[in-house]
């Protein structure tokens, strides 16, 4: 994952050749192809609910909701975490291995319900709730991700 650049599909156009050609006019050697990927972008609402919190991720189009739900059937059981970022700089990365979290489609996305039985580990999950709805009031950008690979990305 260390080589791989997440982009959305508006930055895609202003990409441009990402090989380089020597001076001699020839290249030496066949240009390394970086490893990008496309995610959706959707809304993002985070709720506390009983035992844990409750993620929605809502897509305006039928196409980010497909790609979206199947990003996640293929993540499956999977760690589930979160990331903030503003500038480009992570604020806030926030890690749900404390709950037991299970993902469920929905008409426009998908559904994560974040839950532990343990009142330690539910009581960290609602902070982590809470730090990233003050980061995403504040204007960050939101990256869901499963098993360290983004799925989604919300900018509020």
């Amino acid at each position: 994952m260390s080589s791989t650049m997440m982009f959305e599909r508006s930055m895609m156009g202003s990409m441009g050749t990402m090989g380089s050609m020597p001076q001699g006019g020839m290249p030496s050697m066949a240009p390394a192809t970086p490893s990008m990927m496309m995610v959706p972008r959707c809304t993002m609402k985070f709720e506390k609910c009983a035992g844990g919190m409750k993620l929605t991720c809502t897509c305006e189009d039928e196409m980010s909701a497909a790609t979206l739900q199947n990003l996640c059937k293929m993540m499956a059981g999977g760690m589930c975490s979160c990331s903030c970022m503003m500038n480009g700089m992570t604020i806030c990365q926030c890690s749900f291995c404390m709950c037991n979290c299970k993902v469920a489609d929905t008409k426009h996305g998908v559904s994560f319900t974040c839950t532990s039985g343990d009142k330690a580990c539910c009581d960290m999950c609602q902070s982590c709730c809470d730090s990233i709805m003050k980061c995403m009031e504040a204007g960050c950008v939101c990256c869901l991700m499963m098993n360290g690979m983004p799925v989604c990305c919300c900018s509020c």
